[in-house]
């Protein structure tokens, strides 16, 4: 199953200032989501985040701050379960959504088995979906994939959005983006 940038939108949850303290990863998640946002928003994907009680957890990472990001407030877990949320994605025409975000084994583990339920393609975004606990994380992964979800990491999934090296697209990414993107130690939540 290959990502291809017309049929994909990024889905950032829950990627909150008041919940990062408490992650297992949460740095490196926010960094890795907000370069993958940042490729995406170059190559026209929608970029989306969800925000679960924001007056209590505070609004998103400002690094995740995209130009034409959409954000939806909830206070289901099951980010789908919205029915604004779910009737947008369905007007997108967009059925491959990467997924990345906190807590890995709840908000975004449930969203996952929520788009899976109604048929989108759901690629799981290792380095950048992470909980309190890195066993829950990895547990969440497991049983996503599981459900049918594939398991990505950023490159992977900017690669595919590229899909060649030889236009305009790609060079204007690579020197944004990859090229200055040097060797860095990654943890995969699994």
């Amino acid at each position: 199953m290959r990502l291809v940038r017309e049929k994909s939108l990024l889905l950032i949850v829950d990627l909150q200032a008041g919940l990062l303290p408490v992650l297992d990863g949460g740095e490196q998640a926010v960094r890795e989501a907000s370069w993958l946002g940042g490729v995406a928003e170059a190559l026209d994907v929608p970029v989306w985040l969800t925000e679960q009680y924001p007056a209590g957890l505070g609004g998103s990472d400002p690094r995740l701050a995209f130009e034409g990001a959409r954000y939806w407030e909830k206070t289901r877990f099951d980010a789908h379960g919205e029915t604004a949320f779910a009737a947008a994605l369905a007007r997108s025409g967009r059925d491959q959504v990467v997924l990345c975000g906190a807590e890995a084994h709840v908000c975004v583990l449930q969203t996952g088995l929520g788009l899976r339920a109604a048929g989108y393609e759901v690629f799981w975004l290792a380095e950048a979906t992470v909980s309190r606990r890195r066993e829950e994380a990895s547990l969440a992964r497991r049983r996503i994939e599981r459900a049918g979800a594939w398991t990505v990491s950023a490159d992977m999934a900017a690669y595919e959005w590229l899909e060649r090296c030889d236009d305009a697209r790609f060079r204007d990414v690579h020197r944004r983006f990859l090229k200055p993107r040097s060797p860095r130690p990654l943890r995969f939540f699994d």
